[in-house]
């Protein structure tokens, strides 16, 4: 039993509670009622009253004498004893049960529990799953988006292939420059190459002729020269030729 706190009249503190019994006092006073029946600690317990009761019984009933109406005044007072004794029991056993089917309702609902924390969890991981995968959409979205205002900056198509056409005509006459220009550097190169040709010929047919002309001035020097001395004249000096 407790002993309930009191509290300090003015001072606003409480004393505190003294257990009568310690813990594993009140475990063996606990169990020792559950077995005796009995409901306090005062006054005689059930069992006892119903062993006296029927001790009482039989000890009249061993007895060699007329005494049917004792035997069945106490066969009675046993009977009424059992009785009282009983209704306990079936109290007890119809706890037992509401327990029992308690306890089932109870594992039923725990294992359903559990199913729902199974399935919740399922359900989590399918949920990450799906936001990864939100994730991922959303992100290919924006690219798209981001892609789409690009695109939507540039010019229309038709403009577009209309430069793209203008640009392939200058590039177009830009070839055929390049060609012509290709075709007329091959040309000077050709005339450059035949000028050279000739201007190599001319300057050797002009040695050549220096060359004769020298040549022949050199005879005539000397044909004048043989000349001079054969007529003995003794003219001026024959003339230098360089």
């Amino acid at each position: 039993m407790l002993a309930k706190g009191r509290r300090v009249a003015g001072k606003g503190e409480t004393v505190p509670a003294n257990y009568a019994f310690g813990p594993l006092e009140d475990d063996s006073i606990i169990k020792h009622r559950l077995l005796t029946r009995t409901t306090t600690t005062r006054g005689e317990p059930p069992l006892k009253k119903l062993q006296k009761k029927f001790t009482a019984f039989a000890l009249e009933v061993e007895k060699e004498a007329d005494n049917y109406g004792d035997c069945e005044r106490l066969a009675k007072a046993f009977l009424q004893e059992l009785n009282t004794f009983e209704i306990p029991l079936l109290k007890s056993k119809a706890v037992i049960d509401a327990n029992l089917r308690e306890k089932e309702n109870f594992n039923d609902l725990k294992d359903e529990i559990n199913q729902q924390i199974l399935q919740a969890q399922a359900d989590i991981e399918d949920l990450k799953r799906q936001l990864e995968e939100s994730k991922i959409e959303r992100k290919h979205k924006e690219e798209c988006e981001s892609i789409r205002k690009l695109v939507a900056m540039q010019p229309p198509r038709s403009e577009t292939q209309k430069v793209i056409t203008e640009l392939e005509k200058e590039i177009a006459m830009l070839g055929a420059e390049n060609t012509a220009s290709s075709r007329m550097l091959e040309l000077r190169k050709k005339q450059f190459a035949l000028l050279l040709h000739v201007v190599d010929e001319l300057q050797n047919t002009i040695e050549e002729e220096q060359r004769s002309l020298v040549e022949e001035l050199r005879n005539a020097v000397d044909d004048h020269n043989k000349s001079g001395v054969e007529d003995g004249s003794g003219g001026p000096e024959a003339m230098a030729v360089d």
